[in-house]
Formats: C-alpha cells, structure tokens, sequence
C-alpha cells in the first residue's frame, strides 16, 4: 500500500478540546481518524450527465443529487460537504455514509474511516455534532478545505469501545427517530383536516345542528360572486416601481410575499418615501377588516388586516373590502382561504413562471354565503377549532424540537465519553492509532 500521507498525531494534554476517558487519545482527523480519498471526486455538470444517464448515484455536498452511468469508488465512505453543507446549523447533517458503486463531485469530502466499517459510523456521528466555526471560511458560502479539515481534533477511543458507542448512538437514536416521524405524521394530517372542515363549513354540514336547533334551513344560503359581497370594486395595488426608504422616514408598504401564511407578517415589510404615499393613499386606502388577496407570488392566500394601520400596498394585492351587511370579515377571510375558492383560483392563473390572478377572475370568483348569524357562528366553529389545532400543532413541533436536542446531547455525551460504555481497563487508544498507521505504511 501507498504510504499514508499524514503520520498520526497524538495532542498533548493542552490542545484537548475537552476532558475524555483516559485510555482515549486525542489525534488530528486527517492524521489519525481518517484518509481523504478527494482523488477520487470530480465533478460533472447537469447537461454531460443529462447525456451519461445510469444507475450509479452521483452525490454532491448534503446527498445524492442526480444518476450517472459509471462509478468511481465502489465501497462504504464517509461523504462532508466541502462547501454547500449547513456547517452552522446545529440540528442538520453535514456528512452522510454511500455505500457500493458511487461517483461524488467536487463539493463533498470523501473520507475513510482507518477502523473499517464502524469507524465510518463513529466519524459520521462525530463529524454531524462537531462545531465548524472556527474551521469554514466565506461569506456567501461556506467552505470547509481540506487543509482546515487536517486541523479538526478527533478523539479516539479503544476500537471496542467506538463499537459500544455507535451501538448506543444507533439503539437510542433508532427509538428518536420513531417517535419523530409519528409527531411528523401528526403534523402532515393538519392540512387535510382543515380541508375538510373547510369543505363542511362552507356546504353547511358544519352549522347542521345549529340550524336545527334555531328552526332554519339552507334556504339562507345564496350563492354570490366575490364582487357581489364586497362594498367597493375588487381593485389592487399600485402598479408604480416603488421608491423604498428607511422605517423611520417611510410609511410601510407591503406585498404578496407578507401574505404567506393567511396572516400579514409585519416583520420584513419595506417602506416607501411618503411622497408616493400620499399619491398612493389617494387612489386605496387600505384599512381595517379589508381582505388581501395574494394575486402572484404566494397566489391565492389571503389574510386580513386586523389593525388600524396606515400602509399600501403592490400590484401583487387585490382589496376585498367586505360588505358587512351581507358578510361578516372573517367569513370572508376563511371562504377566501377555502379549497373551493382555490380551485377558482387556479383554474384562472394566466403567465409562465410566476402565475398571476386577474382582478376580472377575483371578481367572478363564486362564494356560498349564508345568513349573518349563520355566519358568525361558522366563524365561531371555525376559530375555536383552528385555535385548538394551532396549539397542537406547536406541541408537535417543540417536541420535535426536543427531540433534536437530544440526538445532540447525546452526540455530545457519546465523544466524551458519558455514555456509561467505556471499559477503562480497555488498552489505551494511543496502540490502534500506531497499529493503524503502520498497516496503512506496510
């Protein structure tokens, strides 16, 4: 075999990261953990691989991105993106295990563990917890080289005892991972259960049992354009390119893209210079109770303006500016957000790329409307469920949260060796590093 290029390098007492179990050493990833085999990545862009389509994965920074007719390396690796991968982010992966025939391009590491198979899996659960600040570099993008990657300390038990811990990270992780994706399931169903109250709420199967109890029927109910139910035309936003300016001097100005989740997000908004403003305001005064409908973008979504506010808006928003003595705002909000208006909706997107709704197709758009104190005890339904399901929702995603949080604590406990696995009798580490390097020399 080829001489390894880095000999092993044992830290000294003072360059420890932190403390470990005494038989365990403390060596360079590149020159006691691992061999870098980037000789075998090259990259291949989309239009040649588009014309050597087969079935050999082809993988990039953060997993597989496309298919390729032969392979470079044909056995298990350790892949760390070299720049692409989420370096900062706590909770995300930045290295991945390939197995078999595989070709990787130039934006991921490849890395073979110097203790076989489970080797690759204790560097793989090391190098997904390891903290990169001090070891990536740009702005934009950042980028772990090779030569950074030769710095990274590696701490380096017995091999039985890195056996034991990627036994216990694989068992403990195994039950998280269960339990993720029944909370994952939980939350997939929200969306399908709104659909469907939706669905009843505007066919009048929500409200049967008051109706009955109040002696009325569907008789009530009328069917009605958007237009028919609002006080003033269905118009939209200021088609001018706008002069943006600084939240002190400006008057705030908002978008489809503050649209996104039913609600207006003040959060990014931008802001105009206020002598556009007055021209603006002139024209539409957008004002409390309105309804805002994404016309591109986020198309389709709507939300309400629920405080008295002065602000304007772009092209991007069309007003509904609800007649209350024929519906209530909230009805409005919730019919607009409904499956069947978006139906509508879709079945009028004009334009490629950035599909956009006409005023005219708004306007026609037909609506189901029942008598007001029908509707605000729709509303009333309506609010009280989606509260419930809001909550449960949140519930689901901390605990998802949580979860993640203990996959990394026990990432953090595994490399110090707080997991209750190491044998301290076990003969120090400091032998499997020399005995590695002298098989790789031979």
């Amino acid at each position: 075999m080829k001489k390894q290029k880095n000999a092993p390098q044992i830290l000294t007492r003072e360059e420890w990261p932190y403390e470990v179990p005494e038989n365990w050493v403390w060596t360079r990833l590149l020159s006691g953990g691992a061999e870098c085999l980037d000789k075998y990545r090259q990259p291949v862009n989309a239009a040649e691989r588009k014309n050597r389509e087969g079935n050999i994965p082809y993988y990039g920074a953060t997993g597989q991105v496309g298919w390729i007719d032969t392979y470079l390396t044909d056995e298990q690796l350790v892949l760390l993106g070299e720049d692409g991968a989420p370096f900062l982010d706590a909770e995300k992966n930045k290295a991945y295990i390939i197995e078999g025939p595989a070709w990787v391009n130039n934006h991921a590491h490849i890395l073979r563990s110097l203790y076989g198979n489970i080797g690759n899996l204790f560097l793989l659960h090391y190098l997904n917890q390891f903290d990169y600040v001090n070891y990536v570099s740009g702005t934009t993008r950042l980028k772990l080289t090779q030569a950074k990657m030769n710095e990274m300390p590696f701490p380096l038990p017995p091999l039985p005892e890195q056996q034991r811990i990627v036994a216990r990270i694989e068992s403990l992780f195994s039950k998280l991972d269960a339990a993720a994706e029944k909370i994952r399931a939980t939350i997939d169903t929200f969306p399908t259960r709104k659909t469907a109250l939706l669905h009843k709420a505007f066919t009048g199967e929500l409200t049967k049992k008051w109706r009955e109890e109040h002696g009325v029927g569907m008789d009530g109910w009328k069917e009605q354009t958007l237009q028919d139910v609002c006080s003033m035309k269905i118009t939209d936003g200021t088609h001018q390119t706008p002069t943006y300016c600084t939240a002190e001097e400006g008057i705030p100005f908002i978008s489809s893209k503050d649209v996104t989740q039913g609600y207006i997000d003040w959060r990014h908004i931008k802001y105009i210079v206020p002598s556009l403003h007055e021209e603006l305001y002139k024209r539409l005064a957008p004002q409390k109770d309105d309804v805002l409908l994404a016309k591109n973008g986020t198309t389709g979504i709507a939300a309400i303006v629920d405080v008295d506010k002065v602000f304007d808006i772009y092209v991007t928003l069309a007003v509904l500016r609800p007649n209350k003595e024929q519906i209530i705002p909230s009805y409005l909000l919730h019919i607009v957000n409904s499956p069947a208006c978006k139906q509508q909706f879709d079945e009028h997107l004009t334009g490629i790329g950035l599909p956009n709704l006409h005023l005219r197709d708004i306007k026609a758009v037909l609506i189901t409307v029942p008598t007001l104190p029908e509707q605000k005890e729709v509303v009333r339904i309506l609010d009280a469920i989606f509260k419930c399901e809001q909550k449960a929702k949140e519930v689901a995603e901390r605990l998802l949260e949580k979860i993640a949080l203990t996959k990394k604590a026990i990432l953090a406990r595994a490399f110090r060796g707080l997991l209750g696995t190491n044998d301290p009798k076990e003969e120090s580490a400091e032998g499997l590093l020399k005995y590695s390097y002298h098989k790789e020399v031979s």
